[in-house]
């Protein structure tokens, strides 16, 4: 029997579990159609043999503490100075994850007396960054310009006398659209603030040698960029490049970069060795963009689905129960396959969220469409 102090707890599970929201860890098993892995760099061989030949000349698992104290090793300064290069920016900060950076982003770099418009869409750490940050905020349509700048003119002739800082994300992980960098960026420079762009799901795949569709913009004073290292890369953490100053101000302010440990200094090894094969490995994108087109085709020919602008495919289920049933059916086949379902959407867009990445092939993408649209006609709403 659950005790009074747990019911509240399992008050809430069961309330989950009738609205189709709760949610389990599930192992992996089947082909990879849900993982960010997208040019298959995790199980890379030549990160494997990058992170051994560290270890084997004595670079540590743990960094001991955090940078300002003694976790600060050569590895992180060496990632921060060939990460800077390759994307072409003043400087980077490494952190432990793109959540962690985005908490210390936000809530460190906005001050108060600031505005943050960012898009409705935003990753979910984002919006817990904004939360915690000092500066006023307001949310705007999805990728839609005219609301950006509005929300910030409607600030301005009420008196808002800070910055204005726009947050987007360049790829959206969820819808697999793309934001209007460009128009973004001039609002920013018209309206003297700064624009915030999360490549995520860009970083690796997309953009002039995998730099992200924000390549145009890097290095402007005015641009931050967070590039994970936890999708296309095959690692984990998170670059966030941008002016020297406010790399040092993120240094010397940011909370959640001060008071945590620093990332394993193998783990830096495993991201310089990722960007080593982006700059070497060229042919991955190419095989990868290739696949992308084949996989959009099919689902267009099987499911009647316009084609996206991205590796990230979207299936609108609705119904929750409908969208876990689908997936689990689909994992039974073999093809690994998960719903998304509110708070991750908006309520009533659970989706399949299907990723192409270099873990399967052409043949395996045919065969799990022709599935799909199998037992998706059998699962009705």
């Amino acid at each position: 029997m659950t005790s009074a102090r747990l019911a509240r707890y399992q008050t809430t599970l069961a309330g989950l579990e009738r609205k189709g929201r709760r949610r389990s860890l599930l192992a992996q098993d089947g082909a990879d159609f849900s993982s960010n892995d997208y040019l298959a760099l995790a199980g890379s061989p030549r990160l494997a043999a990058a992170v051994n030949a560290a270890a084997q000349r004595g670079v540590p698992v743990g960094a001991g503490g955090s940078r300002l104290l003694r976790g600060n090793h050569p590895e992180h300064e060496a990632l921060e100075r060939e990460a800077a290069a390759f994307f072409g920016v003043e400087r980077v900060v490494y952190f432990g994850s793109g959540y962690a950076a985005n908490m210390a982003l936000f809530s460190t770099l906005p001050q108060r007396g600031d505005l943050i418009v960012h898009d409705e869409l935003v990753h979910a750490s984002a919006h817990d960054g904004i939360r915690a940050s000092r500066a006023q905020a307001v949310a705007v349509a999805h990728n839609h310009v005219a609301a950006f700048e509005k929300a910030i003119a409607a600030w301005r002739a009420e008196g808002g006398a800070g910055y204005p800082w726009i947050a987007v994300e360049s790829l959206y992980s969820m819808d697999g659209d793309r934001a209007p960098l460009a128009q973004l960026a001039e609002l920013a420079d018209r309206y003297d603030g700064f624009l915030v762009i999360d490549e995520a799901h860009a970083t690796g795949v997309l953009g002039p040698g995998g730099r992200g569709l924000s390549a145009d913009l890097d290095g402007r004073e005015n641009v931050v960029v967070l590039h994970t290292c936890g999708k296309a890369l095959g690692a984990s953490g998170a670059l966030l490049c941008a002016s020297a100053t406010l790399c040092d101000y993120l240094v010397n302010r940011a909370r959640g970069f001060i008071y945590s440990t620093a990332p394993s200094p193998l783990m830096a090894v495993a991201v310089r060795e990722g960007l080593k094969i982006l700059a070497e490995e060229p042919q991955r994108r190419s095989s990868f963009e290739a696949l992308v087109s084949f996989a959009n085709a099919a689902l267009v020919a099987n499911l009647g689905v316009e084609p996206g602008q991205s590796q990230i495919l979207p299936i609108m289920i609705g119904d929750n129960g409908r969208a876990v049933r689908i997936a689990a059916r689909m994992r039974e086949e073999g093809f690994d396959i998960r719903a998304i379902r509110p708070p991750t959407v908006p309520e009533g867009t659970a989706r399949l969220r299907i990723a192409i990445t270099l873990n399967v092939n052409e043949e395996t993408i045919e065969r799990m469409f022709v599935r799909l649209r199998t037992i998706m006609a059998e699962e009705t709403p």
